[in-house]
């Protein structure tokens, strides 16, 4: 009978080597020099030409570098998305932004299910046990409602429903569907940054606190929530 456990302990550190060295390749080609409003503005020109004549690789480029950004924590994601609509229009920009932020979050989900875990649980802190209620009572419904409405650190709402016991594949659909409002309104702010550029002004990025924008994601967000209030429903029915 074979002895499996090493194929297991590797595969379990399969995700802290893949981030590693994902931020390793993201720092060492100099690419957060360039996740900032003031490159992309600065360097749009050469950004469009090269990606107008190199459309697959630039796409896979900004996939991966997107899927780093998340997966490391790293600054600029929302600059990230700005480019993505600049570059590619609203609705391929988004697409890929949101596939990245989701297999970025993934890598971050499996983490810390590893060795890892118990760094990351210390860096997330206190403020999991505010959220441990929420998964409890339907972790799909919640995780909906937290990518909808931001009310705690991204990087936080990564973590938690791993150590709260959410499995992969319902954490991976809760994060796509639940980011795609929020992240194709900023795919859509990029896709206008042409004009923004020959003004010389910065985009507002405060869009997402407008009525038509915050009203509709709040009622998703709500929307989100009626699987749990039909369950406590239910529940106190059968009591």
């Amino acid at each position: 009978m074979s002895d499996t456990r090493p194929a297991g302990s590797l595969r379990r550190f399969m995700p802290i080597a893949a981030i590693v060295a994902a931020a390793a390749l993201f720092f060492a080609s100099g690419l957060q020099r360039y996740v900032t409003f003031e490159a992309l503005a600065e360097n749009r020109a050469a950004l469009v030409e090269w990606t107008v004549a190199n459309r697959f690789a630039a796409a896979a480029l900004y996939f991966i570098t997107y899927v780093v950004i998340v997966a490391g924590s790293l600054p600029g994601g929302a600059i990230a998305t700005l480019a993505g609509g600049f570059l590619f229009g609203t609705v391929v920009g988004g697409l890929l932004a949101v596939a990245g932020a989701t297999l970025g979050a993934c890598l971050v989900f499996l983490a810390a299910r590893t060795a890892l875990g118990d760094a990351l649980r210390r860096r997330a802190g206190p403020t999991l046990e505010r959220l441990e209620a929420g998964f409890r009572r339907n972790a799909l419904s919640y995780l909906l409602f937290l990518r909808l409405v931001p009310a705690f650190p991204f990087f936080l709402v990564n973590l938690a429903p791993a150590f709260l016991g959410m499995k992969l594949r319902d954490y991976a659909l809760g994060t796509f569907f639940g980011i795609v409002p929020g992240t194709f309104v900023f795919a859509s702010v990029g896709a206008g940054l042409g004009s923004v550029f020959e003004r010389g002004e910065r985009p507002d990025l405060g869009i997402l606190l407008s009525p038509p924008v915050l009203l509709p994601l709040l009622a998703l967000a709500a929307l989100s929530l009626l699987p749990v209030f039909l369950g406590r429903r239910a529940k106190g029915e059968s009591q």
